[in-house]
């Protein structure tokens, strides 16, 4: 089992993208219409480890144009340090509410699909050796894998094929929350492992007890945070590249 952004693939330029076309659409009827750079801001990029959906980069984007917004006045590890409350307090400053987001972002991103499919999907980059040894599992070692994702499930099926990766299951962020659906594939499958750069999230999965026996990995590669390599509980393993290429019987 596998996460999308952030395991296979380094998606922060189409999220950029697609966030800076949401919130342009979001304002269009404004008086004014704030500039947004064409290339990723740096605190766009360092603000990712703390996303969890979509929604909420449309959100950042919009604070780095509000002159009051924490972000802008007290910095990036300021805003971070207190992330969820104060994305709850930038959408009431907008007066918009995470579906509103969710749905804009999944519309620019449909209208970019339908202009220029092949420029959006060559916006994700797949992390180095992830696409063959991905295909080595399945070839090789015959073990199936799926992808659970935040993204929506008809995107990353797009980029999935584009990749040449063919999962036999795929869950995006309409099918529920993860550990929901991990409990739910569990029963009919053997979760020989669960790969996710969210270090919140495997500590969820370990805490609910009839999941708590799926081998955890987080991905040394992906949008971690300062400190989620420290102190890991026993029952999540680092995976560096250099085990990844190994046989899944010696991750752990």
């Amino acid at each position: 089992m596998f996460d999308f952004d952030g395991v296979i693939v380094d998606g922060r330029v189409e999220y950029w993208n697609s966030s800076r076309k949401a919130l342009l659409e979001l304002l269009k009827e404004k008086s004014t219409v704030p500039r947004l750079p064409k290339n990723v801001p740096s605190a766009f990029q360092q603000l990712r480890p703390w996303v969890k959906n979509g929604w909420e980069m449309v959100l950042i984007t919009a604070e780095l144009t509000r002159h009051e917004s924490p972000l802008v006045t007290a910095g990036v590890k300021n805003f971070a340090n207190n992330y969820k409350i104060n994305c709850k307090k930038a959408l009431n400053e907008w007066g918009w509410n995470p579906d509103q987001l969710q749905n804009v972002l999944d519309r620019v991103r449909k209208e970019t699909i339908n202009i220029n499919k092949d420029k959006w999907l060559k916006s994700h980059v797949a992390f180095p050796g992830l696409q063959k040894r991905i295909n080595q599992l399945v070839t090789v070692e015959k073990i199936d894998f799926a992808v659970l994702t935040t993204k929506s499930t008809q995107f990353t099926a797009e980029l999935l094929n584009y990749l040449n990766l063919h999962p036999k299951l795929l869950y995006g962020h309409e099918a529920g929350e993860k550990t929901d659906l991990l409990r739910q594939m569990s029963k009919n499958h053997t979760i020989a492992g669960f790969l996710e750069d969210r270090r919140a999230t495997l500590e969820t999965v370990l805490k609910t007890p009839d999941l708590n026996s799926i081998p955890l990995y987080l991905a040394s590669w992906g949008y971690l945070k300062p400190d989620d390599t420290k102190d890991l509980p026993s029952n999540i393993h680092l995976l560096k590249p250099e085990n990844l290429m190994s046989p899944l019987a010696k991750w752990s």
